[in-house]
């Protein structure tokens, strides 16, 4: 049984993480979360009794509360996935993603390599720091075939991906500096329940069944790598558990799409599933819209999990075409929740939200 410190642990991936180590194992799990818009502790009702599960609201950047709480429930672990995660965000307001992003790893670096020295030998050499990381960080592939892996070079194209590639930089240095024991691991875009509305896939779903322009930016050939947040639950246990300190893996679901085609097969699920069509519309195609293009839209991410396969035994569960249609049958049945953040009230404010992929 371990002790888990896991940052953002009530955001779309960190839910995830949270509901398959508290449905799985017998480990302890410590929520750090500052509940900032994507944090919705409505993703978190399922495990909210579990004698294993522990919250507290705090921001990673007060380096004297995480202090206290590392002292306090003495992890074996650190998982690291608080993040302003959002690149139409970041291009609109980037300090925050500054300040989160790169100061608030680096404030919890200090605190965690503070504790990580006063632990004793043993436990010394079992904790590790694992930080959760993007594919955005390499920047972009051309369409010829090839893919990120764990040597491919940081390229970041916003400010969202550049401060993600930064803090991946200060925790691989605390490691080289100071010897903390540290996991880094690169994602390719996350899907599935509880995903936050503005996000492509979601927000595709609701608009369409209520009635709303299905938004696409540019001509939607972009493509994107997608895994199904379950299965990056799976792989991120594997890691914080059995691989070796310093150790790096891509985790991708080995599912290249263009966004038109995403977009095209979300619409062609809801007509599946019969959900009713708005006044006028006879199928969910007609509401399919272009937008203006996003600044430095990135064309192309995919990445190679030949590795953690290799070491740690870890591929997908689920096909692209077999996540998708759970994801789809989930914000079907689940409107209270998606409709909760739409209306506020999961937070108490309105939010506005507009074509967001």
């Amino acid at each position: 049984m371990k002790r888990l410190l896991i940052t953002g642990g009530a955001g779309f991936v960190g839910s995830a993480l949270v509901r398959y180590i508290l449905g799985t194992t017998e480990d302890r799990v410590l929520v750090v979360d500052k509940l900032t818009y994507a944090g919705n502790l409505d993703s978190l009702a399922a495990v909210a009794s579990h004698p294993h599960y522990y919250f507290t609201r705090t921001d990673i950047g007060d380096g004297k509360a995480i202090a206290l709480l590392l002292l306090d429930f003495q992890p074996d672990a650190i998982m690291h996935l608080a993040a302003e995660s959002h690149v139409d965000r970041s291009i609109d307001g980037p300090s925050a993603f500054i300040d989160t992003n790169i100061t608030g790893t680096a404030i919890l670096l200090e605190a965690a390599l503070r504790y990580w020295e006063s632990l004793p030998k043993a436990k010394r050499a079992s904790f590790r720091f694992h930080h959760i990381s993007t594919d955005e960080v390499y920047g972009d592939l051309p369409d010829n075939g090839t893919r990120f892996h764990e040597c491919s070079p940081y390229m970041p194209s916003n400010p969202y991906s550049a401060t993600k590639a930064a803090s991946d930089h200060l925790v691989r240095a605390w490691m080289r500096t100071y010897g903390l024991p540290v996991l880094v691991t690169n994602c390719s875009n996350n899907y599935g329940p509880y995903h936050f509305p503005e996000k492509l896939i979601p927000l595709i779903i609701i608009n369409a069944i209520s009635d709303k322009p299905v938004p696409v930016y540019g001509d939607g050939r972009q493509i994107r790598d997608w895994l199904y947040v379950e299965d990056h639950a799976r792989a991120l246990y594997q890691v914080v558990t059995r691989a070796l300190p310093g150790e790096s893996y891509t985790i991708g679901g080995h599912n290249e799409r263009r966004n038109i085609e995403v977009v095209e097969t979300l619409c062609a699920l809801l007509e599946q599933a019969g959900a009713p069509h708005p006044p006028g519309v006879t199928t969910f195609r007609q509401l399919i819209t272009l937008v203006e293009d996003r600044p430095g839209h990135d064309r192309r991410y995919a990445v190679d999990a030949e590795k953690i396969f290799r070491e740690l035994g870890w591929q997908p569960k689920e096909t692209f075409e077999s996540g998708l249609a759970k994801t789809v049958q989930w914000y079907l049945t689940h409107r209270a929740w998606w409709q909760r953040v739409l209306d506020g009230s999961y937070h108490g404010e309105r939010l506005g939200l507009g074509p967001r992929q």
